[in-house]
């Protein structure tokens, strides 16, 4: 178990193992970032009616040439009165319903009155500027898909169509804790030795960023019995624990071994990836254990990595990042080629890629100035100026 296997291996086994959470339904106003639980049929047909994409002149386009009478205006959300006859026409508003007998709209800006207030079309020819009815969606059509997550622009079609209680994934409750004696939370200054625990709130907000419910439980002491009464206090409450430090091999690193006692067994314990190394995942009574490293990049990387898809796929929903194709403005060489390493990197104003300057996994001062990562490969020691990268947009 302890032998590093490739992040590719780590992966299929973490998304293999993921179950699928229970369902409940919410108010859509709760809906963003949440995963549908089921397909959304349309109750209606979108549009519903034959209507303007343009302020203008409802007319018979055999009329087009014709000064033509205006029988009636029709606002939005007014139905027509009338029927276009020969040398009639109707100005009609965006978005409002076309009259019968009319079969195109003239834009307002290609028109003039006449003095006896006749309409005139002043252009050579227009668009037919009519949205059809149905034309977007038809009655019983799949127009949202289980497993989607809602963003604004699926609130939208939700309430398009009425559906005020989406049924969507339960979120996954995360819990979250650290080792080490030489944390301190961040409320207070360090002493000699000491650092401030950045790792598990950086932890809290991927989760909550992922559309989890992530509770912060301390750092636990670097004792067996602290760790591990933590560690019983987190299982109680959460789908998933994340715990960050203590997962190395050093004299207390003790982790592991506090897992193994608390039922859970282990699916890999080492991965071929430069940070995030001494990453562990195992799972115990439908719990899920992610040992995270100490160090803050590490920890940032492995849970865009590995994490945040598992916590996305326990919702039912299939997590791609984004991920962009450009040129490497200056080469990356890496001296041991036995892990994949991870880099962060800016997109330039003129298409390349530039790494930030970049001291290790503690930096995580390089983070927040990143616009992604990219991945030089096991077995390779450099990307070279020119080469096109992948960018994990992050």
């Amino acid at each position: 178990m302890s032998s590093m296997i490739p992040r590719e291996e780590a992966f299929s086994i973490v998304m293999g193992l993921a179950s699928l959470l229970r369902t409940e339904h919410i108010p859509l106003e709760q809906a963003l970032g949440r995963v549908l639980a089921e397909d959304v049929l349309s109750d209606i047909d979108m549009p519903p009616f034959d209507k303007s994409a343009m302020d203008g002149y409802a007319i018979r386009r055999e009329d087009i040439l014709r000064e033509l009478e205006i029988t009636e205006v029709i606002p939005a959300g007014t139905p027509p009165s009338k029927r276009v006859g020969p040398g009639e026409c109707a100005k009609i508003m965006t978005g409002a319903m076309i009259p019968e007998g009319a079969d195109c709209v003239i834009m307002r800006e290609y028109v003039e009155l006449t003095e006896d207030g006749r309409v005139r079309f002043t252009g050579n020819d227009t668009a037919t500027n009519i949205c059809y009815k149905a034309e977007d969606t038809s009655i019983g059509d799949v127009v949202l898909r289980r497993g989607e997550r809602i963003l604004p622009q699926q609130v939208a079609i939700l309430a398009s169509l009425g559906c005020m209680n989406p049924l969507v994934a339960r979120r996954p409750r995360v819990g979250i804790m650290a080792t080490g004696d030489e944390l301190v939370e961040p409320r207070e200054r360090p002493g000699v030795s000491q650092i401030r625990n950045s790792n598990s709130y950086q932890l809290q907000a991927q989760a909550a960023a992922a559309g989890a419910i992530p509770k912060y439980f301390g750092i636990a002491e670097d004792t067996e019995a602290a760790i591990d009464a933590t560690l019983k206090k987190v299982m109680a409450e959460s789908d998933v624990v994340l715990v960050s430090g203590g997962v190395s091999v050093g004299d207390y690193d003790l982790v592991p071994a506090i897992l193994r006692r608390n039922g859970v067994e282990m699916e890999f314990e080492s991965l071929a990836i430069k940070p995030g190394k001494p990453t562990h995942f195992g799972l115990a009574d439908g719990i899920y254990f992610f040992g995270l490293p100490g160090n803050p990049v590490s920890t940032f990387v492995i849970f865009e990595l590995l994490v945040k898809p598992f916590l996305l796929k326990l919702m039912g929903h299939d997590y791609r990042p984004a991920n962009i194709v450009m040129p490497l403005e200056q080469d990356i060489e890496k001296h041991r080629t036995k892990r994949e390493a991870w880099y962060p990197v800016v997109l330039t104003s003129d298409g390349c890629v530039r790494p930030i300057e970049y001291h290790g996994s503690a930096h995580a001062r390089a983070l927040p100035q990143a616009d992604g990562i990219i991945c030089v490969p096991r077995g390779t020691n450099k990307l070279a100026k020119g080469e096109m990268v992948h960018v994990r947009m992050i």
